[in-house]
């Protein structure tokens, strides 16, 4: 099995995701689907066949998580050094077309969410710009075109 690198607050947040799945949303929609049976012939009731996809839906979801928590890789980014960009670094890229600046953390794939400046590795930024270091100038093709950025600091926080 591969192993998914994630940081601790992405494990974390993938465990409250299926705690709150198990404890919460499978038992009700349990609960809607035996109130749904109650009402009689399943075969005109849209109650219970929208119940039973939203309750495969759970456990498709349910499974998916286990199966990333199991497969989880924890990197401890605090433990991490160096000028070398790899998983966990705090990046600072100057957009030379723009002249603007750009500050993104290398996360999980599951972490990522671009509003909070966290990148996913295998985004077409972070392929392009691991292994680099200060100074470095890459050259990215994203679906918005063809970005040339230069590193300016790498940090582990």
């Amino acid at each position: 099995m591969e192993k998914l690198p994630m940081t601790a607050q992405g494990l974390f947040h993938l465990e409250k995701e299926l705690k709150h799945l198990k404890t919460i949303e499978r038992p009700s929609v349990i609960r809607a689907i035996s109130e749904a049976r109650e009402h009689g012939d399943l075969s005109e009731n849209a109650e219970y066949h929208a119940a039973r996809e939203k309750q495969g839906f759970i456990e498709g979801r349910i499974l998916d998580l286990e199966s990333k928590i199991s497969r989880a890789d924890v990197i401890d980014v605090s433990k991490l050094s160096g000028d070398t960009i790899k998983f966990g670094a705090t990046i600072t890229l100057v957009d030379l077309d723009l002249d603007e600046e750009f500050i993104y953390q290398i996360v999980g794939v599951d972490e990522a969410d671009v509003k909070s400046r966290k990148i996913s590795i295998t985004s077409p930024l972070s392929r392009a710009i691991i292994g680099k270091k200060i100074g470095d100038v890459v050259e990215v093709v994203s679906p918005g075109g063809a970005k040339s950025y230069e590193i300016e600091k790498v940090e582990f926080i």
